[in-house]
């Protein structure tokens, strides 16, 4: 990862400070290869380093491609950074406003999005491990026997996630959602322990090698959850079908959201069109109306339309889309699943 220190270090020469402060574990893991159980203080500077505890010291010596110290306290830091003649201070977003003040005293401080912009761009390595984590999910997802049984939803929540550590993952990219009836009219929603209903919307993912994976899928069962079904599919196809570099990521929202729009459902629409990921399973840049990023190749991004009837029920139709001179799916699971 020499060259993103290299691509901020650039950033900080250009802006005029001396270093970047990061503690945000998924951060210092792709900064360093080392992440972090306990808490970690990355500065990087022309000769970067890593502050750890002493918990961490074992693992970080192992892991870490940039020098490690061990953490003896934020006074010695400081001194540290001083002495090394840190004066400004960029700091990442994210940083904890309780770390903040240990050292807004003795620097100049902003807030910077350096790393964010690193992070935007996957390198091959980084998709070959997001596609294998959605090839997990999707294999784990096919081995579901949903309709079957008489399991719950936190039942088949569980088999899913059990399926997918089994299939390889390390762990659920987030708390996996199996939703049906008309709690699926919720985005959100938390698995309860009742039978399922209809429709059946289950929103997964894996973790393969720290890299996320994001897929929903919905399966309706009357006409009128098949008619909101089909307008939710054709904005995620077209959707899909509309990215391509140089375009903004609000103009790829539009996109999804207009075709909602045009069925009369533009206000059941309540949230982004998606968002990308990686280390993280929310990552910048978000597909919202408000996001102006410019797409790139090396991007990967979600696009998951959905239709909320509140009361009655929801759909929602998910992908993971890597960027090239066009927008290619992450896998082959069918939208339609019978």
């Amino acid at each position: 990862m020499d060259f993103h220190i290299d691509n901020i270090l650039k950033d900080l020469t250009k802006d005029d400070f001396d270093a970047y402060l990061l503690t945000q574990f998924t951060n210092v893991e792709y900064i360093s290869n080392y992440k972090p159980t306990s808490f970690a203080f990355c500065i990087i500077k022309e000769n970067p380093i890593i502050y750890a505890s002493g918990m961490d010291m074992e693992l970080a010596n192992r892991d870490s491609q940039i020098e490690v110290s061990q953490y003896e306290s934020y006074d010695v830091m400081i001194k540290d950074l001083k002495e090394d003649g840190i004066k400004n201070l960029a700091i990442e977003p994210t940083l904890p406003f309780s770390t903040y003040v240990r050292f807004r005293d003795d620097f100049k401080i902003d807030a910077k999005t350096y790393i964010d912009k690193q992070r935007m761009i996957k390198t091959p390595l980084e998709i070959e491990k997001i596609t294998k984590a959605t090839e997990i999910a999707q294999k784990s997802f096919l081995q579901l026997d949903i309709l079957n049984n008489n399991n719950t939803e936190k039942e088949v929540a569980f088999d899913l996630v059990r399926y997918m550590i089994e299939n390889g993952a390390s762990k659920e990219s987030f708390d996996t959602i199996v939703t049906s009836g008309s709690n699926s009219s919720l985005p959100h929603a938390i698995p309860e322990d009742k039978k399922l209903d209809n429709p059946i919307l289950i929103d997964w993912g894996a973790i393969f090698e720290g890299y996320c994976s994001d897929n929903t899928r919905t399966m309706v069962y009357t006409e009128h959850q098949q008619e909101i079904w089909d307008i939710v599919a054709e904005s995620h196809d077209k959707a899909i079908k509309a990215i391509k570099p140089g375009m903004k990521c609000c103009e790829v929202d539009k996109v999804a959201r207009d075709i909602i729009s045009d069925y009369g459902y533009g206000d059941k629409f309540i949230h982004s069109t998606g968002h990308s990921l990686g280390l993280d399973i929310h990552e910048t840049p978000g597909f919202s109306p408000r996001d102006e990023t410019v797409i790139e190749e090396g991007m990967v991004i979600t696009v998951e339309p959905g239709i909320y009837l509140e009361g009655e029920f929801g759909v929602r139709l998910e992908d993971t889309i890597s960027i090239s001179k066009k927008g290619n799916v992450i896998g082959d699971l069918p939208l339609d699943i019978v």
